[in-house]
């Protein structure tokens, strides 16, 4: 019995670990181009990064913390942002068309759960 308990837990921080693992050649990308489609930057630190017109369609951002980023006329159109903090960034003309808001902490604090 210890053994399978043991053997779920190390499974479910395996599972829970790879989940918010960003590539951090996208997240390169991302800085040095400010376009990253379809990247996975699951769980990055984006605190204040300024992202301004940045290409981010269909970009996986979930758990991200992008608290008080500068996504001023940002494409995040399809983003999937489950579970990400906005909290403070700057969504000025920014394109959430068809982004998953699932859990997503928005600038003001309120918590979206769009797309669940």
């Amino acid at each position: 019995m210890k053994l399978t308990l043991t053997a779920l837990t190390v499974a479910a921080t395996m599972i829970s670990s790879s989940a918010s693992a960003f590539d951090p050649a996208d997240l390169q990308k991302l800085m040095d181009t400010n376009k990253c489609s379809w990247c996975d930057l699951s769980g990055a630190n984006l605190v204040f990064a300024a992202l301004y017109g940045a290409d981010l369609t269909d970009a996986r951002l979930g758990w991200a913390n992008l608290t008080g980023a500068s996504l001023y006329k940002a494409d995040l159109t399809g983003a999937n942002l489950t579970g990400a903090s906005l909290t403070g960034a700057s969504l000025y003309k920014a394109d959430l068309g068809g982004a998953i808001l699932c859990n997503t902490i928005m600038p003001d604090g309120s918590v979206i759960y769009s797309g669940c």
